[in-house]
């Protein structure tokens, strides 16, 4: 096992949106220093940087620079191309190493890896160009979603395809290139787990979660979904499974498909923290960001039990509108916690900041979540 990584040292961050944040706060509460790298400016990472990078993910010269100058690489989204990955880490540690990346920032990769690993998934067929499709469809049927291949996130990327449905039409909506069919599910919930993976292969995980879409975009997030204790086991084994079939070395995130008939399908990986964790910043004692960290650095990993009920929601730029929200009134309940990403330009669907609230139980904790956000 490789020596930790002590604070003092510096965390390279390819990314610099909201979740580069909030890793950069729990780094910097720990003593670390902070590179981001990203084509933008004045970021959210960069504002909490000791140094902000402003480069292109494919100019490798700029990466190699980069990561010299830092003890660790780690991501804060899977859209950065592989072969910068691959770069940096000739100069540092990239953790989770870039064949993570690599599989799960494409659909049919993820896919495969997963079926090779065994875990259930809605049945799919590979698209590569618009005469796959009538193939494809008499194997999956309709209703089907057509998902691009890679680079999709929020319900972009995808449609679905029904009877009626001009299948070269759909392919062409979502750019016309190599795409997955899936078979569309009829599910009764949407969950993710929030895991992460030491140095030495220990897996921990913040339960399951509950998440509630609004227009294929995360809207409410509740903590601890009431699943019968050896359905909720059989995801963790899931999770374990991928976790260790991938060798990540970081925070997984694995999104699920309650089935009408109680069948848990794996739907998506994200190989980083993710929105439906910001509810840990609160609810545990080491965050989905504290434990990125710890992991990436090959420190122990923390506690992530829960200290009480707990519910997040997002605040999206819609509710910006033509004035700035009204922040005294969502705080009159002391449960609720507000956060702000720091981006300049409020814009309709754009993830601006979110709202955690505790209560008495999850009912309780999410109508205050919401309360609170209707507040603004």
């Amino acid at each position: 096992m490789s020596q930790p990584i002590l604070p003092g040292a510096t965390i390279g961050i390819l990314g610099s949106g909201q979740l580069g944040r909030m890793l950069a706060q729990s780094a910097r509460r720990m003593g670390y220093r902070v590179h981001t790298l990203s084509p933008g400016e004045d970021t959210p990472t960069g504002q909490l940087a000791d140094r902000e990078v402003i480069a292109d993910y494919d100019d490798l010269s700029a990466i190699s620079a980069f990561a010299r100058d830092v003890d660790v690489v780690t991501f804060e989204f899977e859209n950065v191309a592989y072969g910068a990955a691959d770069c940096a880490a000739q100069y540092a540690p990239v953790r989770p190493q870039g064949q993570v990346l690599h599989t799960t920032q494409n659909r049919l990769r993820e896919k495969t890896a997963l079926t090779h690993a065994g875990i259930p998934t809605a049945p799919y067929q590979r698209v590569e160009q618009a005469e796959d499709l009538a193939g494809a469809l008499a194997q999956i049927g309709t209703p089907a979603v057509l998902k691009t291949a890679g680079f999709g996130y929020d319900g972009k990327g995808q449609v679905r395809i029904d009877a009626q449905t001009d299948p070269v039409a759909a392919l062409t909506s979502i750019g016309g290139g190599p795409a997955v069919l899936e078979g569309f599910v009829d599910f009764a919930a949407e969950c993710s787990v929030v895991a992460a993976r030491g140095v030495g292969g220990e897996v921990m995980h913040y339960g399951l979660i509950e998440n509630r879409h609004h227009q294929h975009i995360l809207d409410v997030s509740i903590a601890d979904m009431p699943l019968p204790p050896k359905q909720a086991e059989k995801a963790y084994e899931m999770v374990r499974a991928i976790m260790n079939e991938l060798d990540v070395i970081g925070v997984l995130c694995i999104e699920f498909f309650l089935t009408q008939s109680g069948e848990l399908l794996v739907n998506e990986l994200a190989p980083r923290p993710h929105n439906s964790g910001h509810l840990t910043i609160e609810a545990c004692p080491s965050s989905q960001f504290d434990q990125q960290l710890r992991a990436v650095c090959g420190l122990p990993l923390g506690s992530t039990e829960r200290k009480a009920p707990v519910a997040m929601v997002n605040l999206l730029g819609e509710h910006w509108g033509d004035r700035a929200p009204n922040w005294a009134a969502a705080l009159r309940d002391p449960a609720v916690n507000i956060h702000l990403y720091g981006k300049a330009k409020a814009m309709p669907g754009r993830k601006m900041g979110h709202i955690t609230a505790f209560g008495r139980d999850r009912e309780d904790a999410t109508q205050r979540a919401l309360a609170a956000r209707s507040a603004l």
